[in-house]
């Protein structure tokens, strides 16, 4: 058993030993078991920051691994009910680097390939009678090693692209790496499985990438791993019982990421919230938040006002296609929001190709990074919020109508204000605050049509419903009869109180908005 070479399962035993809360992700193994040897065998998974790659990595370390007996330690898990379990369970030479210390130790990256294939090669000489004692090349020590009796390795490797976030840059150390992970893993005999996790997916140079043979499982597509990529709403529904916390609350803090159509949950927030037994910002505080509103004040190809129409909860179409994989190639804006997407700052929707923000954990740091001249009228618009959302509840049209008028003249430079849509973005702006109160959702079907807002009360929240329906250059009574004409009221079968029907008309001509207003008691509901 050595530190690198086929190394014990400490670090997982700790993980599912000492930890509080420990969530079954073993039937990863299941998926790895079906890769190894084959065409598929090299993986890389890329998730952002605290979504548990380390301890998948620990984890497969200590089911594979020679260099120790993992038997009892697997027995309680999914994994040990699976009819492969035995076959594969601590079978194999493992190599297991994490590429983020060997960078901290060293100066640059010659220097880290270097130290990092001495300390792997002490190791193997150690165990393996058939390498020179002069040897210093990793790849050739396995080339022979496989030559004189087949030996296979699965190897294991954490935080792959640190060099590219520490060495943004470097181009020329950045490909004497990828150079390195070809020769080391392309087309050799000896692998019999690679598992390579980090942020970000593999850099790419063109149109090529040094380690094309890689299946990759990103944010814009994690494909078959999407359970894996945090928790899932089953699990997360599992510990609120546990611990006697809101699953709707920890849905509206922590859900959001739509992996592949999986609803899946920040893991480390979701951790933190059930043992702190607090709804808080956990996994936003380990992330720095300054490269974030660099990028937003720039605003190159209209990033920022990108930015501000997701934090009004629209969802953008973006072109994941053109990102280089790196820190520092944005041609355009859609390279930075996919970087985001990578990051874990945006969701993304592999069908429809959108991005959108994932829920108020997030939403919340991005208002923090806007803060700043450049988004006073956004910033108004938000601080206003709580105001408005009064005064609709009071139902004073009137009022109603000038807050609507000041939010759109202050961001009309922003939101091109020329129909329905670009009218719903203003009002989802406007009403901001009323997310801590309210679910709030964009063209819901009910009735005989697509309700434009809807607003449904959370848990402790004793306010109305609200149906908002949008009119452009028409009327804002004709907004209210068509609420109750198509019966939008549908859309809210599972909820029971009171809703206030809110329509909303602007007319081009005179620039104004008009509202008006009807509240509907709970047997129309019911009915």
């Amino acid at each position: 058993m050595g530190i690198y070479l086929s190394p014990g399962n400490d670090l997982f035993y700790s993980t599912v030993t000492y930890s509080e809360i420990y969530v079954d992700k073993t039937m990863l193994i299941s998926f790895t078991n079906k890769c190894l040897f084959g065409e598929n065998k090299e993986i890389c998974v890329s998730r952002p920051r605290r979504f548990g790659k380390s301890m998948a990595e620990n984890m497969l370390t200590a089911y594979y691994s020679k260099g120790c007996d993992s038997r009892e330690l697997f027995s309680k898990f999914q994994i040990a009910q699976t009819p492969d379990f035995e076959k594969h369970l601590n079978r194999y030479n493992v190599i297991h680097v994490d590429m983020q210390k060997f960078l901290s130790r060293t100066k640059n990256v010659h220097e880290m390939l270097d130290f990092l294939q001495k300390r792997v090669l002490k190791e193997m000489k150690q165990t393996f009678s058939g390498i020179e004692p002069e040897e210093t090349s990793l790849i050739t020590a396995l080339e022979d090693l496989y030559g004189q009796c087949e030996e296979k390795f699965i190897f294991i490797i954490d935080e792959w692209d640190s060099i590219f976030r520490v060495h943004r840059d470097n181009a020329a150390a950045q490909k004497e790496y990828l150079d390195f992970l070809r020769d080391l893993l392309k087309g050799q005999p000896y692998v019999a499985l690679a598992y390579m996790t980090g942020i970000l997916p593999i850099k790419k140079y063109g149109q090529h990438s040094a380690l094309n043979m890689f299946d990759e499982y990103a944010m814009t597509n994690q494909k078959r791993l999407a359970e894996f990529t945090g928790f899932t709403e089953e699990e997360v529904q599992q510990l609120c019982e546990r611990y006697h916390m809101s699953f709707e609350q920890t849905k509206d803090w922590y859900d959001g990421y739509n992996v592949n159509g999986v609803s899946i949950y920040n893991p480390r927030s979701v951790t933190s919230a059930m043992m702190n037994g607090i709804f808080d910002s956990y996994w936003t505080q380990t992330e720095t938040y300054e490269a974030l509103k660099m990028y937003i004040v720039r605003n190159e190809n209209g990033l920022r006002d990108k930015i501000i129409r997701m934090i009004a909860g629209e969802h953008i179409s973006i072109n994941t296609k053109t990102f280089q994989n790196d820190m520092c190639t944005f041609e355009t804006a859609d390279d930075i929001l996919t970087l985001l997407v990578h990051l874990g700052y945006l969701t993304y929707d592999f069908d429809t190709k959108t991005a959108w923000i994932p829920n108020k954990e997030v939403r919340q740091e991005f208002l923090n990074s806007i803060q700043g001249q450049e988004f006073q009228t956004v910033n108004n618009a938000i601080h206003r919020s709580d105001k408005l959302l009064q005064l609709t509840l009071a139902q004073n049209a009137e009022k109603v109508a000038e807050m609507l008028q000041e939010v759109h003249s202050d961001n009309c430079s922003v939101i091109q204000y020329n129909d329905e849509n670009s009218l719903a973005c203003v009002l989802s702006l406007a009403y901001y605050s009323a997310q801590d109160s309210y679910a709030v959702y964009r063209e819901l079907q009910g009735g005989e049509g697509f309700a434009d807002l809807v607003f449904v009360p959370r848990t402790g929240n004793h306010n109305p419903a609200m149906i908002v329906e949008l009119k452009w250059n028409q009327t804002a009574g004709i907004a209210l009869e068509q609420i109750k004409d198509r019966n939008y009221i549908r859309c809210l079968k599972d909820y029971h109180g009171k809703v206030l029907f809110v329509g909303v008309n602007y007319d081009k001509k005179s620039k104004k908005h008009t509202c008006q207003f009807e509240m509907v008691e709970n047997r129309a509901i019911s009915s």
